[in-house]
């Protein structure tokens, strides 16, 4: 018998098919290039002698991407980029915005280019679909975000408070070793849980728990950031050792002032910041120290090319 033809929508379906096939490799080819494009914008930067933000490597204060950041933030709020109160968040900010332009500029048919000195408009040339709607809403979260980051400056008045705080501290801390009962003796709970010596330890351990740490958030430089940095590794080995020695929580205390007093007198007297750094700008001294050092500057605005 003779076959019947397809219904006339048979026809409809195979050419949607067949256009879903068509897109649905082309979406595969776009992902599979996503990773060229990344490449070929990279080497770009690099062969202009610029260290691209695209990975997730450090980057130092001498890199032209942080540079150029600082040149900016100076010319628009007449401060560097050390001075604001997140220096780091504001350099990963950039970078990220930096490696989502060229994301956006790729999707809507601008290709691989240099999106260093361009605006967001003038990386978007239009469509690109749902992919290009969110990196659209997440460039704009995260230029919302720089912008606060931006204008938030750590002032003079702000060092000064952490200075009382370390001052306070120390006088407090001072007090909790030798009378806590004057402190806390009309306490019930004092009394009754017997903390006396629960105190005292407490008072021993604020150095390491506020003191240093008050000090620390000043954003010191030269001697006195590498005496801190010595104080802050110093009192807690203090703290913990000394118990084994002698009961005498004041004698703890004093030690912990001694290590802190030594530590000043290293930084500002020997220590020479510019026979510290090697060749590469990490300093001298066995890979654990550079790491432990390396640590503490995390967060204390010198991570993430906040400061050298």
């Amino acid at each position: 018998s003779e076959k019947e033809p397809a219904p006339f929508f048979a026809n409809e379906i195979e050419e949607n098919e067949s256009t879903a096939d068509e897109s649905s490799a082309t979406a595969t080819l776009e992902r599979e290039r996503k990773p060229e494009f990344m490449e070929e914008a990279n080497d770009a930067l690099t062969a202009v002698g610029w260290s691209s933000p695209l990975d997730d490597d450090e980057l130092t204060s001498d890199d032209p991407f942080v540079r150029r950041i600082d040149e900016q933030i100076q010319a628009d709020f007449g401060v560097g980029l050390e001075e604001l109160l997140n220096p780091a968040k504001v350099v990963n900010l950039e970078r990220d915005l930096f490696n989502l332009r060229s994301e956006l500029a790729y999707v809507t048919g601008k290709g691989s280019i240099d999106v260093t000195d361009m605006t967001t408009e003038d990386c978007d040339g239009g469509g690109g679909g749902e992919e290009a709607d969110a990196i659209r809403k997440s460039i704009d979260k995260k230029e919302k975000s720089l912008l606060t980051e931006r204008r938030a400056v750590f002032r003079g008045w702000l060092k000064q408070v952490f200075l009382v705080q370390a001052a306070l501290s120390l006088v407090l801390s001072w007090v909790m070793v030798s009378n806590p009962a004057s402190l806390f003796g009309g306490f019930d709970w004092y009394q009754t849980n017997n903390l006396d010596i629960s105190i005292r330890v407490l008072g021993f351990w604020w150095w390491w728990l506020f003191i240093i740490p008050s000090l620390r958030s000043r954003r010191p430089k030269g001697g006195e950031k590498k005496a801190l940095d010595i104080a802050f590794i110093g009192t807690p080995l203090i703290s913990l050792v000394a118990p084994a020695l002698t009961k005498d929580t004041e004698a703890i205390w004093a030690a912990n002032l001694a290590i802190t007093v030594a530590a000043y007198a290293y930084g500002f007297l020997i220590y020479n910041e510019d026979e510290e750094d090697d060749a590469d700008g990490e300093g001298s001294g066995p890979d654990w120290l550079k790491f432990i050092y390396k640590s503490l500057d995390f967060g204390a605005g010198r991570e993430r090319g906040a400061r050298k």
